[in-house]
């Protein structure tokens, strides 16, 4: 059974620093292809950076040159170092992933949920101002 599980959320204050990961567990064959999505309450869960079918890396807009996205294949691990943390950037963030089966998708739909089949539980991100 895949399971995803998130770490190092936490409090910081406007222009600081974060850093989030997902372990996935549960793989038993290739490495899956995962990315990040955050919710604000009352609102839909939101793309925030995701691998590509080339293998790039894709962002949201909002989070262009403050957010890195990285893996380590070997440990099926996804981490999304937060820099110059913003406000707005407060939110439950989300490691979700494909099937080992599935490629990772087109640019165009990488921070679309709907791409995505397992998810985590979430890490909470509170951004003061």
């Amino acid at each position: 059974q895949v399971e995803l599980l998130e770490s190092g959320g936490g409090s910081v204050q406007a222009g600081g620093s974060l850093r989030v990961s997902c372990a996935a567990s549960g793989y038993t064959s290739n490495s899956p292809c995962m990315g990040w999505f955050r919710q604000v309450p009352g609102k839909e869960r939101e793309g925030v950076a995701g691998y590509t079918e080339d293998g790039g890396t894709w962002y949201a807009e909002s989070v262009k040159g403050r957010f890195t996205i990285s893996k380590d294949n070997a440990k099926n691990t996804l981490v999304l170092q937060m820099d110059a943390l913003k406000p707005e950037d407060t939110a439950m963030y989300y490691c979700a992933a494909r099937k080992t089966t599935m490629d990772c998708p087109p640019f165009w739909a990488t921070l679309n949920a709907e791409w995505y089949y397992y998810w985590g539980q979430g890490t909470q991100v509170t951004v003061s101002s």
